[in-house]
């Protein structure tokens, strides 16, 4: 699994020109599945984004995870994470997972997110055309491949 998490101020999913999911204060998670992924990638990697301390403390130093701040969470799926791009220009996308493998991971993040920070994961919906606006705050962006865990 791989995930691009930024802190943002605000974030919305728009499908359809529907609003999907909608957080203020939080990380926009954009999360990427391929095949090799297993239930134990998805546990690590959920324990990472809730616990990453990038928030400011009183000294404006990010030592505050979305916790400690009453931050939120607004999932969106992105197969485009694992795009191949060595040969030509057009990117090739056979490491991500197949909808019927990666559906379920995504469901099961939703809920293992949920679960750890004790709030409701706001999403966008899988394999949509989303549109999605950000306030990226700072800017922090970070990436985290569960094949990279050492």
């Amino acid at each position: 699994m791989r995930a691009v998490i930024q802190r943002v101020t605000s974030a919305s999913c728009m499908v359809n020109e529907q609003i999907t999911g909608s957080i203020d204060l939080g990380f926009l998670v954009l999360l990427g599945i391929e095949d090799a992924d297993t239930k134990e990638d998805l546990e690590w990697l959920a324990g990472k984004i809730v616990n990453m301390r990038v928030f400011g403390d009183a000294e404006g130093l990010m030592n505050k995870a979305l916790a400690d701040v009453d931050g939120n969470i607004l999932l969106i799926s992105q197969f485009t994470l694992f795009a191949t791009t060595k040969k030509g220009n057009r990117p090739g996308f056979t490491r991500a997972a197949r909808p019927d493998k990666a559906i379920p991971l995504y469901e099961s993040m939703i809920k293992q997110l949920s679960s750890l920070l004790n709030k409701t994961i706001q999403t966008g919906v899988f394999g949509a055309d989303m549109k999605i606006s950000l306030v990226n705050d700072g800017p922090v962006t970070i990436v985290i491949d569960t094949k990279n865990k050492e």
